[in-house]
């Protein structure tokens, strides 16, 4: 069925009329559409930009597991899933025309013994080149590294990789026509890594001003996952006693954390949203990390950073004549009201309205 929608597109000011058919927006008058909405504000479908689909704290989970994470992330208006590591073959998912799309990152790239069991492709320094090679080749675009983590031998967070490894690494990836991100909390990896020429970091919180300098200089993006920083503490407490550097080191990022990520969206790195979802964090919290990041630079960036800029950013579609409509229809702006994101009126994925 043809749909006609009239409204603000945003991040457009002014109202027009698009229409939905076969799918795909178009400018065209479509003769007997049915009009979905009017005097409405239309928003492209969310991003979630580090989201683990198919993966839960004790690694895989199961199909049904997987299409009930799927839904949820759908239901709160995610459309677009960059993958931030699982364990799952999930290219079913990418079939499935009910649920969002996905941009698959492979196995994350851990050592033995230096990372969460069960979700990494645990390698050596040595294998690190030719492992990234071949996540390279089998995600879309995308491999994902653990660049640092508890070093039990010094009692605090260090790099899993020497900087010349992650830098050949890196290389390969990009020879191989994808991006690499990299899991970093503290200060030392975040910025050998972004150096050698990495694309994106997640987490981000030991970043420096030279740091943040060199990434807003590169272009380097950062996914903060704040509604996951939120359980630094719980992750520091069970080390206090036996680990207390790393105890006092990760409450010391977590306190500081707001200003680090305020201080990379000032100095102009490009910053977007993702929930982290899969092990600690439930999915379909998009929305309430669009409130966090809202907090800090405002609710028009935490927008973008959560939809049409994260869609430019992935190379996504968003609201023009020939994309996919993949759209939340709102009752007013959420540019103005945020709250606005829990009250959609219409849900469209592939032009077809789910909720």
């Amino acid at each position: 069925m043809a749909l006609r929608i009239a409204g603000v597109f945003l991040p457009d000011d002014e109202p027009r009329e698009l229409w939905i058919d076969g799918g795909l927006l178009t400018d065209e008058p479509v003769s007997g559409a049915e009009t979905l909405a009017e005097g409405c504000w239309v928003l492209p479908g969310l991003v979630d930009a580090h989201c683990h689909i198919g993966l839960g704290p004790e690694g895989g989970v199961s199909h049904d597991r997987t299409l009930q994470q799927a839904r949820a992330d759908l239901a709160a208006g995610t459309m677009l899933i960059r993958d931030a590591g699982s364990p799952s073959d999930t290219r079913w998912v990418q079939q499935d025309a009910a649920l969002p799309r996905l941009l698959r990152a492979g196995r994350h790239v851990a050592r033995p013994k230096r990372y969460i069991r069960h979700l990494g492709a645990e390698v050596e320094p040595e294998q690190l080149v030719d492992q990234v090679r071949h996540e390279a080749r089998s995600g879309d675009g995308w491999v994902k590294l653990v660049g640092d983590w508890i070093d039990r031998g010094v009692g605090d967070l260090a790099p899993l990789w020497p900087a010349d490894v992650a830098a050949q690494a890196i290389a390969v990836a990009h020879e191989e026509g994808a991006r690499v991100t990299a899991h970093c909390f503290g200060e030392q990896a975040v910025h050998e890594l972004v150096a050698a020429g990495i694309d994106c970091i997640e987490h981000g919180t030991g970043l420096s001003d030279e740091g943040i300098a060199d990434m807003a200089a590169r272009g380097t993006a950062l996914v903060p996952t704040l509604i996951n920083l939120d359980n630094f503490p719980a992750y520091a407490a069970p080390a206090q006693e036996k680990f207390p550097r790393y105890f006092t080191h990760m409450m010391d990022l977590y306190e500081r954390r707001h200003r680090t990520i305020g201080a990379a969206i000032e100095a102009g790195v490009p910053v977007y949203a993702g929930t982290d979802a899969g092990t600690v964090v439930e999915h379909g919290r998009i929305r309430d990390e669009i409130d966090e990041l809202a907090a800090i630079a405002g609710a028009d960036y935490a927008l973008g950073a959560a939809s049409w800029r994260a869609r430019t950013w992935l190379g996504a579609d968003s609201l023009t004549p020939g994309a996919s409509a993949d759209l939340i229809v709102l009752d007013a702006d959420p540019r103005q009201d945020l709250s606005t994101l829990r009250r959609p009126r219409a849900l469209v994925l592939r032009g077809r309205v789910i909720g």
